[in-house]
């Protein structure tokens, strides 16, 4: 979780999450950035539990129009 909370921040920098982050923890030393990921990973595991449970959408988070991405084989 905290690999994807890494990775969160870096593809989806416009979301409610990040901004919380970067607001938070932007400043904060290596110590504090640490811990602020631990907890945006918390955050970021409900945030995706409500949107497999409900279909809910974490604020800001934009996605990728779905396409046919076929492979030709």
């Amino acid at each position: 979780m905290v690999e994807l909370a890494w990775s969160w921040l870096r593809f989806q920098p416009a979301s409610q999450l990040s901004l919380w982050f970067n607001q938070r923890f932007a400043g904060a030393g290596k110590r504090l950035r640490r811990m602020g990921i631990v907890a945006l990973a918390r955050r970021l595991a409900i945030a995706l539990w409500r949107y497999l449970q409900h279909g809910e959408i974490p604020l800001g988070a934009t996605l990728k129009p779905s396409g046919s991405h076929a492979m030709a084989t």
